[in-house]
């Protein structure tokens, strides 16, 4: 079973290079944001392929709707670099090539004795990397669709948005309050 990833819980704030060699936090990436965090298998990996590129549907929503994509994979920077030109990303990838997030979170793929692959997780997480659900995928079934992290996030939003329905009391309480004080809304 996959350690301190449980709804909930607090991910860990893993610093790891991007495909360009940059290293990033992840709470740097998330903002105050939510956001969806792709742990894949690597890069070897043909249904890694085909998920990654099926996010890229799903990443141009994210770009209007508040929300931060993220990929990690067990590679080295160069194969990080490779995965995301195949797929046609523009998110940040992420290269965990010392294998730090998968053992923190003991999601090695244990099934695989040719590769240093992780059983591939995705993430939803609410502002300060809190973990709100969780998918496994090492069955590729098990990987969300762009529709299923649609509801996820819905319902996300919903929880954490006092304005998601802006036709609520306390919606327009809150919006006239801060234009009578002039604060930027």
């Amino acid at each position: 079973m996959s350690k301190d990833l449980t709804p909930g819980a607090t991910l860990p704030d893993f610093e790891l290079p991007d495909d360009s060699g940059t290293k990033h936090r992840l709470s740097d990436l998330q903002g105050d944001n939510a956001m969806v965090l792709l742990l894949g298998r690597g890069e070897h990996c043909p249904r890694e392929r085909q998920h990654q590129h099926e996010m890229v549907r799903f990443h141009g929503w994210c770009a209007v709707a508040y929300t931060q994509l993220v990929t990690v994979l067990p590679n080295t920077l160069h194969d990080v670099s490779k995965m995301r030109i195949a797929t046609g990303a523009y998110w940040p990838f992420l290269a965990d090539a010392d294998l730090e997030v998968q053992r923190r979170l003991e999601i090695n793929e244990y099934t695989d004795s040719h590769h240093a692959a992780t059983v591939p997780h995705t993430i939803v997480l609410a502002p300060g990397l809190v973990i709100d659900k969780v998918y496994v995928g090492y069955w590729f079934w098990g990987r969300p669709s762009p529709e299923d992290l649609w509801a996820d996030l819905r319902d996300l939003h919903r929880r954490i948005k006092s304005d998601f329905d802006p036709t609520t009391e306390q919606a327009r309480a809150a919006w006239t309050a801060a234009h009578k004080t002039g604060l930027p809304v």
